[in-house]
């Protein structure tokens, strides 16, 4: 009798390990490719690939230059891309968390870059949808997301 009931709470205890597995893996799956969007964006910037780097946002996307500068298109895109590599911008990437609600996701990543005044520190938020191939490109980039905490005024 304790062979058998030794088995079957094995056996409960499978089918609800892989209840949650299978509840949890489609989550799982779409941050990993949100995250990979990402890193293919931060990993072609740092090499210097605008190709690479306008490879993970949708045509029309909008990324804010600095605060308050949204810029949109892809040529205007491709330039302040290329502007901020010649210049040698870098960038070091930090902790992430991403959010999703069907095809739309939430990314939000902290990054440090060398300033002339030491380090600056800043909170990126970025929308991504979903694409019919099932991955992930960004339609609004806001490396500055965390500038109205910042701000003086509410405008």
């Amino acid at each position: 009798m304790t062979l058998k009931f030794t088995a079957a709470m094995s056996a409960m205890v499978l089918i609800t390990l892989v209840d949650v597995h299978a509840q949890t893996e489609p989550g799982q799956m779409e941050t990993a490719a949100i995250l990979s969007t990402i890193e293919t964006m931060t990993d072609a910037f740092a090499a210097g690939d605008v190709g690479g780097v306008m490879s993970a946002y949708e045509a029309g996307a909008t990324v804010v230059a600095e605060p308050g500068m949204p810029v949109t298109g892809e040529g205007a895109l491709r330039e302040m891309f290329a502007e901020f590599i010649a210049q040698g911008v870098a960038f070091t990437y930090g902790a992430h968390d991403v959010v999703t609600s069907g095809d739309v996701a939430l990314h939000l990543m902290k990054w440090t870059a060398p300033g002339p005044e030491g380090d600056m520190v800043a909170l990126s938020v970025a929308v991504l949808r979903k694409q019919p191939d099932s991955s992930w490109k960004m339609v609004i980039d806001h490396p500055f997301g965390d500038a109205v905490m910042h701000a003086d005024a509410v405008r």
